[in-house]
């Protein structure tokens, strides 16, 4: 055997534990940071525990309506949903049914809270579903322009109105909506439903029409308020990127500047994008109760403003968690996907 080929022989070898010690990094840190999201879920549970217990009010004397009611019969219902139990107690059986996946009945509709949480999830998906994609296409397409035209007008202008945009509060913009589009001002008439999800009556393809009519407001809200973040952040890592000596290599080469633009620059500078796809993701759904209940939509927000109001503190209890877990899931699904498109992170 020569001695060039006994130098080559031994390079495989050598790539395999580097391989499996990438693998282990990824390992420990994967299980530091789900072990990070079952923490803050406990902590979760136990803090919309005792957080909603500080709501005045008496969620039985509100269940009966202002009826004149006797104190045996309040004396009843405290039983019935446990409320006469010491509050350590009430506790324990609160997080004891939690961990086995029941979040307890609600007060006000006397079904169990899972029940409620499922029947009304689907509407919030779809409507924060159809906002989220809308509005990171848009923020990752404005910012990419922006960034590339950097100082010019149209970047002032575009730079301006994501600002503006991204610091209104969204149901103060839902209700200047329905205003403007709903109820009419002037000579614009009124062209969209005031809210709920469906008029009513209708089947089939007519259904989903005039679900999406009901839906445009809503969703024109969400994106209107939400992709400002995504045009801000794409911007500035495609600005920090454009200083890149690997740019002026493709340049050099005589590479088009769109070229350069698409297939060099663009894919780095969505690294801090991707991370915060996901968080927005989570947020989307968490932030959405003020819309929700500007425009009168059946889903999760509509559901935990109506359960403020009684108090029906499982029902409230049980949305929180859910809101609270869905933020988690997705930052820690962002923190798992990070080390894989930059292997820096992670080691």
């Amino acid at each position: 055997m020569s001695s060039v080929q006994q130098a080559v022989v031994p390079a495989p070898a050598a790539a395999a534990p580097r391989r499996t010690a990438k693998g282990w990094a990824y390992l420990r840190y994967g299980t530091g940071k789900v072990g990070g999201a079952v923490i803050s879920l406990l902590a979760v549970l136990v803090t919309g525990f005792f957080l909603f217990r500080l709501i005045p009010g008496d969620p039985v004397k509100t269940m009966t309506g202002g009826r004149p009611v006797s104190a045996g019969q309040l004396a009843a219902y405290r039983r019935e949903f446990g409320l006469d139990l010491p509050m350590w107690q009430q506790f324990t059986d609160y997080c004891g049914k939690a961990l086995t996946g029941d979040l307890g009945t609600s007060y006000q509709f006397r079904a169990p809270v899972l029940d409620k949480i499922a029947e009304a999830l689907p509407n919030t998906l779809l409507l924060t579903g159809t906002a989220f994609v809308l509005y990171t296409a848009l923020g990752i397409v404005l910012g990419t322009r922006a960034a590339w035209r950097h100082d010019r007008l149209g970047d002032r202008l575009s730079t301006g109105l994501a600002l503006t945009l991204y610091s209104v509060p969204s149901f103060w913009l839902g209700l200047l909506l329905i205003i403007v589009f709903s109820v009419g001002v002037g000579p614009i008439p009124g062209l969209f439903p005031t809210g709920g999800m469906e008029s009513g009556g209708e089947e089939g393809f007519a259904y989903v029409l005039d679900v999406a009519h009901h839906l445009v407001l809503p969703v024109i809200t969400l994106v209107a308020v939400e992709y400002g973040q995504t045009l801000l952040v794409t911007r500035s890592a495609l600005l920090d990127e454009m200083a890149s000596d690997y740019l002026t290599t493709a340049r050099a080469k005589g590479l088009r500047d769109d070229l350069v633009r698409r297939r060099h620059a663009v894919p780095n500078a969505l690294l801090p994008t991707v991370t915060l796809i996901f968080v927005n993701l989570g947020r989307t759904v968490a932030g959405v109760i003020l819309v929700e209940t500007v425009f009168s939509w059946p889903g999760l927000g509509g559901l935990f403003y109506q359960a403020l109001s009684v108090p029906d503190l499982p029902l409230v209890q049980g949305l929180f968690f859910v809101f609270a877990t869905a933020v988690i899931v997705m930052n820690t699904l962002a923190d798992l996907v990070y080390p894989l498109l930059d292997p820096r992170v992670g080691r």
